[in-house]
């Protein structure tokens, strides 16, 4: 699973939907949304950090309004493998 998310920096720039992710150990990872999908009633949002490598983080989404929104942690390991299944499911299709 992902490591803790001590901050986000919601601003998404409308060009590129960049977001950061800051990490409790202090380090910031510029992350690409793909975008979101949904699973048994939740939101989860996949993220591709830009650090080259082929890596997609997978957190619970919660839009708040038009211009904020939530990355939420999976805590339980069963919740994250599930929707880690599902977007593969999801990229499989495309």
């Amino acid at each position: 699973m992902a490591e803790d998310i001590k901050n986000v920096n919601e601003e998404v720039e409308e060009e590129e939907d960049i977001i950061t992710l800051e990490f409790d150990d202090d380090t910031a990872v510029d992350c690409y949304v793909l975008g979101t999908f949904e699973l048994n009633g939740k939101e989860y949002i996949a993220l591709e950090p830009q650090d080259g490598t082929d890596d997609v983080y997978i957190y619970g989404y919660k839009q708040i309004n038009d211009e904020e929104f939530e990355i939420i942690e999976i805590e339980s390991e069963e919740e994250f493998d599930a929707a880690a299944a599902e977007f593969d499911a999801i990229m499989a299709e495309e």
